[in-house]
C-alpha cells in the first residue's frame, strides 16, 4: 500500500530510463506525477519504458520541450509542483559529437529553461538537476568526489557542466532549493540499445538464442562505476527531502572495465566471449574517458543512501530481460 501524500512532482524526460523508475518510486509514495515528454508521432514507442513498468496510465503526460520556456512555464504553473526533476537531455555521448549544437541547447540551455520556469512559477518547489560523471572526463583525481575538478571531454559533458553550474547559480543567486546529483553510470533493463551496457546484454541474449553470432565493441579497457538506475533515482528523491540543497556524487565506489562487464554478461548464459567479441574502430570515441570511479561517501553520510543492487545482479537482470524480449518475438 503506497504511502499517501499530497505532493506533486514534475519530471522532464519522463519516458527515459530514469524518468520511468523515478515515476514508479514517486507513485509508490503517493505522489501525483506530471511527466513532460517532447511531442512525437511515435507516442506508443516513446512510452514503452512506462509500459514495461505498468505505470503509463498513472503518469499525467504533457507535451513539452526544453527549448520552449513559455511552454515549460505553463506546465509548472498548471501543475503547481512541490518537486521538479530535470532528467531530459540529449544524453548519448557519441551523438553529441555529431550534434554538438543540439546537445548544447537541449542538455545545457534546456536545463536553464526549466530552472527559470521554476523560479518564475514555483519558487518554493525543490529542483533536481541530473548532472553526470562525464563532467569529470580527463580525470584530475583517481577517485572523483564533489570537490574533484571537472574536465569534460565531449559536447555532452560540456553541456552537462554548464547546466550543473547554472543550478548552483540559481541556488546561490535566487535561493532556490536546487540540487544536482552527479550520477555515475547507471543501467537497467530499461537502458536504451545505443548504450554499451544494453548493447552487450541484448547481443548476448541474441547470441544465446541463435539469432546473432557476433558482438562488435570499441574500447574494452575503459572502466566505469556502474550501478542500477532504480537505486540512483532513490538518491534523487532523497536529495529533495533535505532541508538544505546541495550537490552529491551518486556511485557504487567500485569500478570495472567494459571487458569485465562483457565477460560477466556472457558468463551469465554460459558462453565464452572470446568466440563472439570483435573490436570495431567505428565504436571508438574521438576523445575517450578512460576511467570513472565515484566516491559517494557524502551521499551515504548526508542522505543515508547506499546502493542495494550489485553489478552482478544488475547484469543478470538485464540479460534475462533481453532473453525474454527476444523469446516473445519468436
Amino acid at each position: 500500500m503506497p504511502k499517501m501524500t499530497n505532493k506533486c512532482a514534475v519530471i522532464t524526460g519522463v519516458t527515459g530510463q530514469d524518468g520511468a523508475y523515478l515515476s514508479q518510486l514517486l507513485l509508490n509514495k503517493g505522489y501525483r506525477v506530471v511527466g513532460v515528454a517532447r511531442r512525437s508521432s511515435h507516442y506508443g514507442v516513446s512510452t514503452h519504458r512506462l509500459d514495461w513498468l505498468g505505470i503509463t496510465k498513472d503518469v499525467e503526460i504533457v507535451d513539452g520541450d526544453l527549448l520552449d520556456l513559455g511552454g515549460l512555464s505553463r506546465i509548472v504553473r498548471s501543475a503547481r509542483p512541490d518537486e521538479v526533476y530535470n532528467l531530459a537531455a540529449q544524453s548519448f555521448v557519441k551523438t553529441s559529437w555529431d550534434q554538438p549544437v543540439l546537445t548544447s541547447q537541449a542538455t545545457g540551455v534546456g536545463a536553464v529553461n526549466v530552472l527559470e520556469a521554476v523560479r518564475l512559477e514555483a519558487p518554493e518547489a525543490r529542483f533536481y538537476q541530473a548532472s553526470s560523471s562525464e563532467m569529470y572526463g580527463l580525470i584530475q583525481e583517481p577517485i572523483q568526489s564533489e570537490t574533484t575538478p571537472f574536465y569534460p571531454r565531449s559536447p555532452y559533458a560540456a553541456a552537462k557542466l554548464f547546466a550543473h553550474w547554472m543550478t548552483v547559480n540559481y541556488r546561490e543567486s535566487f535561493g532556490l532549493h536546487a540540487s544536482s546529483g552527479i550520477l555515475f553510470n547507471h543501467e537497467s533493463p530499461l537502458r536504451g540499445l545505443e548504450f554499451v551496457t544494453r548493447k552487450v546484454t541484448d547481443a548476448v541474449a541474441r547470441i544465446k538464442l541463435g539469432l546473432a553470432t557476433e558482438l562488435r565493441m570499441g574500447n574494452m579497457d575503459a572502466t566505469r562505476d556502474w550501478g542500477h538506475a532504480k537505486d540512483y533515482v532513490r538518491a534523487m528523491w532523497l536529495m529533495l527531502q533535505q532541508d538544505k540543497a546541495d550537490d552529491y556524487v551518486v556511485a557504487t565506489n567500485r569500478t570495472v572495465s567494459v571487458r569485465a562487464f562483457v565477460d560477466a554478461a556472457f558468463a551469465h548464459v554460459g558462453l565464452d566471449p572470446e568466440q563472439y567479441v570483435s573490436i570495431d574502430p567505428a565504436f571508438l570515441r574521438p576523445a575517450e574517458v578512460e576511467v570513472l570511479h565515484g566516491n559517494a561517501d557524502k551521499a551515504a553520510r548526508a542522505l543515508g543512501w547506499k546502493p542495494e543492487i550489485t553489478l552482478e545482479q544488475m547484469i543478470g537482470e538485464m540479460v534475462e530481460a533481453d532473453l525474454a524480449r527476444w523469446r516473445d518475438r519468436a
